[in-house]
């Protein structure tokens, strides 16, 4: 296939394919020591509530906490609208929103992320990922530009080389099961 768009839609279905060949009990994300380093008392860590067979950013979530750092997750309106980074306090409950996401109420506090993890769907060593295809943590990482990026995957949704078009925004590393990954 030469359209990027289709390869893209390809690249999705067998990254997911592999996410949830890894049945009901994937492998545990643990904060590796490169960023347990980058975490600091009040820094703005935006994190989400995984969906379906995504990566669990719970155990990177709990050493932010430990290190002092406050949570935001996203909150989704709709396809078109721009994702906002809402603050969450780890007992507060979430209201299911649009996609299955579970996201903070729409009147907590707006939070400006120093930190980014964000879901893929796959992801190559150039730090390009692929996420679901509506473009909100694009038009994030171009909204928050000196936020650290850092993608959260399993091994299996690597892949030799994505496509990348001219709006897609590169993370600054990349966190599986086994590695961490920079450039």
């Amino acid at each position: 296939m030469n359209d990027a768009p289709l390869d893209k839609q390809a690249l999705r279905r067998a990254a997911r394919s592999a996410r949830q060949a890894l049945g009901p009990h994937p492998p545990i994300i643990a904060p590796p020591p490169p960023f347990t380093a980058l975490l600091a008392p009040g820094m703005i860590v935006a994190s989400y509530v995984p969906v379906g067979s995504e990566a669990d950013p719970t155990a990177l979530v709990s050493a932010a906490r430990a290190a002092g750092c406050r949570i935001a997750l996203p909150h989704v309106i709709d396809r078109e609208t721009p994702l906002r980074f809402l603050e969450w306090q780890h007992d507060a409950p979430l209201a299911t929103g649009p996609f299955r996401l579970r996201q903070p109420d729409a009147d907590a506090p707006e939070l400006v992320p120093d930190l980014i993890l964000t879901p893929l769907v796959a992801f190559d060593r150039t730090l390009a990922r692929l996420g679901q295809g509506a473009g909100h943590y694009d038009r994030a990482f171009a909204a928050y530009p000196n936020a650290h990026r850092i993608g959260v995957a399993f091994s299996v949704q690597e892949v030799e080389r994505l496509p990348v078009d001219p709006w897609d925004v590169p993370l600054h590393a990349i966190i599986t099961e086994q590695e961490w990954i920079t450039s």
